[in-house]
This record gives structure tokens, sequence and C-alpha cells, in this order.
């Protein structure tokens, strides 16, 4: 989404070739809508990821099990062939974990980073079972040295909120900040609405086989949902309230953390256009406690006017207040207490949607944070 949106608004000024992986679902017709807006379009397929030579390379290498299922000699050769046979100002580089397949340059390096991975991975080995911990902190031992090894090696280095970029300059880098954004044409504001039989659904979406969403939601099952159910029962405010669980790849382990019929596990909505989603959506709870950056979900909800609920880390990435364009609990309680809160009293409800969108508005549409980027760019090449 981020790649996409931005090389839309950069082809109007520059001409982009992409070399990218290939996933096994993605389709000619994916690629060819991509050339549209691109010189060209080179994609390498994609090795899967979890696999025993993989695992196998990372248990007895110093590369990270990350770098090494992103490693692949045919990808640095048609990087080399493309080098050869054009002319380029700099060579863009998203995420350090493809970095080690681009071959020697002079040209200047732009690195963008989406999430500070070292970070995200010790959010989970802090839940992850004790079995697991030792092998997870030495694999988080090699991200750590190589991130910050690519970083130093970028002639610009590109961070997506707030705290990432701390993190960097304390590792002696002087970022740039690009965050993420939203389409706000696509993503069109609406009033609060319940659906035909009267239901307000708490809203998670989110693709299951990513860390963030599986902690999440576990999250959401075990601890906030039985508090908005039992302080529902007890101020009579429970009524038709779901909890709408939306994505691909839920799986069993998920799925089986309860049979309340209130909790819906919907992987069919997951096919329909995100912006229908948040249009059927009363509040989108997004209680992130692994991962980093700026959240797309959270973004698209504010621009549809669809309040959110979240920890103070999506918050502050952001640069969102609570109680102003968003709500914000650091409890499995206070995160419930907030859902009720804003089903409750709809002057809450309409501020925190305004809000929300104005923030949208104001910061994250792709032609601001486009301008951004051609600002880094055009530094990266002139320094």
């Amino acid at each position: 989404m981020r790649l996409y949106n931005l090389i839309k608004e950069l082809s109007e000024k520059h001409e982009i070739t992409l070399v990218c992986e290939k996933r096994p679902h993605q389709t000619t017709q994916d690629i060819a809508e991509v050339e549209k807006i691109c010189n060209a379009v080179i994609t390498v397929n994609r090795k899967k990821q979890w696999s025993v030579p993989n695992i196998l390379k990372a248990g007895v290498s110093s590369n990270s099990f990350l770098v090494t299922g992103h490693t692949q000699q045919v990808f640095k050769e048609k990087i080399q062939e493309i080098l050869a046979s054009e002319n380029f100002d700099l060579i863009h580089v998203e995420t350090y974990y493809v970095m080690q397949n681009l071959p020697q340059t002079s040209l200047p390096v732009v690195l963008v980073e989406h999430n500070i991975e070292y970070q995200v991975y010790e959010k989970f080995r802090e839940r992850a079972p004790a079995i697991l911990r030792p092998l997870l902190s030495l694999d988080i031992a090699k991200i750590k040295q190589e991130e910050v090894g690519f970083w130093k090696k970028a002639n610009a280095l590109v961070a997506v909120s707030e705290e990432d970029k701390a993190v960097m300059k304390k590792a002696g880098l002087n970022p740039f900040l690009v965050p993420n954004g939203v389409n706000t044409n696509q993503f069109i504001f609406k009033e609060k609405i319940l659906d035909s039989n009267g239901i307000r659904k708490i809203l998670y979406l989110g693709d299951f086989k990513w860390i963030q969403n599986r902690d999440a939601v576990t999250f959401i099952i075990k601890e906030i949902w039985p508090h908005i159910k039992e302080l529902g029962i007890k101020n009579n405010e429970l009524g038709n309230i779901k909890l709408w669980i939306v994505g691909r790849n839920i799986p069993v382990s998920i799925s089986s953390l309860t049979n309340n019929p209130d909790v819906l596990f919907d992987q069919e909505s997951s096919a329909k256009p995100t912006p229908e989603i948040f249009q059927q959506a009363s509040v989108l709870l997004a209680p992130i406690r692994v991962g980093g950056g700026t959240s797309y979900k959270i973004l698209e909800s504010m621009s549809s006017g669809t309040p959110v609920v979240t920890m103070q880390m999506s918050a502050t990435a952001l640069g969102a207040k609570d109680g102003h364009e968003v709500m914000v609990g650091k409890t499995a309680e206070e995160l419930g207490t907030k859902c009720l809160e804003l089903l409750s009293n709809d002057s809450l409800y309409k501020s925190i949607s305004k809000h929300g969108r104005d923030l949208v508005e104001k910061n994250y549409t792709w032609k601001e944070i486009g301008k951004k980027l051609d600002e880094v760019y055009r530094k990266a090449v002139l320094y």
C-alpha cells in the first residue's frame, strides 16, 4: 500500500524502475497495474520464508533468519543487470533485510525502514514460550547488528514514525521522517452507524500471518472482550454489540479461543474492499503491542470516521492525543471501557471521528507524504 501510493505520487516527477520480490499469489495483472506507474517492473520469485533450508542456514551462519530468507543471487543479478544497462540518480531500498542483495555501487542509497525490526522481535520474545526465548535472543542479536550496520551504509535513512526516528538517532544516525499515509478519497468520512439489525460492531482487522495481529486479537478475546461484556451488562449497555474479527489466515489457535456467539470470526469479509469494512464498523479496536511504525488500519479507520481505541505506542507514532483524535488505554480494562464510552456517548463519538479525520487530512495524505520523500531524494543526490 505504502509503496504503490508513493510510486504513484513520485512517478509524476521521476522515472522509476522497480526491482522486487513477487509472492506466489501475485499475478501478471498485478504487475501490469504497477507497470502503469513505473518505467519498468522486474520481479524475482520470493522464496518461502519458513522452510527447513532457511532455518538451518540461519542457525549456522552470522545472518539472521530474516536476512537469510530474503537473500537471493538472482535478485542481486537482476539489479546488477539494470544498473549496467541504464543510468540512475539514486537507489531506493525498502527495508534493511533486502539491502544485502544490492551490488557495490557509487550511487546514493536511500534506505527506508517500516519498523525497527529487532524491536518487533524483542516484543514477540517477551510473550513467546520460555523454550523459544534463547533461540529468539540469538536471532535478535543478529538482526540488531545487521539493521544498524545497514543504516550506517545508507546515504539517507528514513523512518516512518517519531518513535523509530528516535531509535535511529540513538544509534548515531540522522534520519528523515516520512510517515505512512491514507487515500482520503477512497476512505470516505461517515457518520456513526448501526447495521440493519441495530448491531454495533467493534472491529479488529488484520492478516493473521503477522505476529502483531495474532498477539493483539488474543489479547482482545482473552482480556478486553470479557471486560466489555462485564461492564456492558453492569451498565445495561451491552445491547447488540458484537466483536467483529476480520482477516485472512485466521488460525484455529485464534478461532478456538472462544465460542461466544457475539464474537464473529470473518475471513470472508477480508476479500471486501477495506473502505467498505470501515463503513460497516462502529469502532476499531487496535491494541497493537508488538510492532512499530504507523498503522495503515488506524489511519484508514480515522479517515473513514470510525473512531479508534488503541494503545499509547500507536497514538504516539501518529501524533494523536487521547480523547481528541483517538482513545487510548493502557490495560485491558481501560481499552474495554473506552470502547463502551464511544458507543454510549454520541458527542464523544462525533468529536473523536471529526478530529481523527482532521489529523489525517493535515498530515497523512499520500500527496503530502510523497513531497517529503521527494525532498529526501533531492538531498541524497545533492549531498
